[in-house]
């Protein structure tokens, strides 16, 4: 028998309805076995009984198990919320982060824990995000990347992650993308040769991937192309001599 299947506690207790303080929202549906119950550790149960009970979420901001906590934080009404950005449990300040206002949310950029600081660069806007640009986790970077006004984004084109100058370099403006053509990481480059406008690849036409110099191929004007006739591989040389040949269609390289 599985958690799922049966009813435990979060102590691994067996659950039952015998001697439980809310059996009288039972018949009215307010909780139900093995589906909507409080006590149950399965979280989606948890969510359940709060679903049909949300008049009972500031009761269990103090429950001792931490998804109990965490949900009951999505019910309860705002003004109890600020006591519980000292919750010890990440868990339980993410949800608290999913919901506060903006001027409390602010407290936690420096939380200890990622899940907390992605939650609340997820809801910043604007120059409330820059301390997070230089977080040390980078997922919480990448995630400000995804948000940050694109005036904001030059500051983030030498991120120490590909991951992050790759979301920088989807979002930055076009006059500032020739910046990032030396960038160290291909897939990085790959985006740029795509983006950049075709006059400005020049910048690529020797650059060590081929992927890179496929595109440049395939988007440079002609008159650029001589350069690429003789590349080392065979594809982009057939692009060279199919625009050179006046072909509209070129293939797509494998790789």
């Amino acid at each position: 028998m599985t958690d799922i299947d049966g009813a435990f506690d979060w102590l691994g207790r067996p659950v039952t309805c015998a001697g439980c303080a809310f059996t009288d929202r039972l018949a009215a549906g307010g909780c139900e076995p093995m589906r909507a119950c409080v006590h149950d550790r399965y979280a989606k149960r948890i969510q359940r009984f709060f679903e049909r009970n949300p008049d009972l979420a500031v009761a269990h901001l103090d429950h001792p198990y931490f998804e109990v906590r965490a949900i009951a934080i999505r019910y309860a009404p705002i003004f109890h919320l600020p006591r519980m950005m000292e919750d010890p449990d990440e868990t339980v300040r993410t949800s608290v982060a999913r919901r506060l206002p903006r001027r409390l949310l602010l407290r936690l950029r420096d939380d200890p824990d990622r899940e907390v600081r992605i939650a609340v660069a997820a809801r910043l806007e604007d120059s409330d995000l820059a301390p997070l640009m230089r977080d040390p986790d980078y997922a919480v970077r990448l995630r400000v990347a995804r948000r940050v006004p694109e005036g904001m984004l030059p500051a983030m084109m030498h991120d120490e992650d590909p991951e992050v100058r790759l979301e920088v370099a989807r979002r930055i403006g076009p006059e500032r993308l020739t910046s990032m053509a030396r960038d160290e990481n291909a897939r990085v480059r790959l985006l740029v040769a795509q983006r950049l406008a075709p006059e400005k690849l020049a910048v690529l036409l020797h650059d060590a991937d081929w992927c890179v110099r496929y595109v440049v191929a395939s988007r440079i004007p002609a008159d650029r192309l001589a350069t690429l006739a003789d590349d080392p591989v065979e594809e982009v040389r057939e692009t060279v001599r199919a625009r050179l040949a006046g072909c509209d269609t070129v293939p797509e390289p494998d790789r």
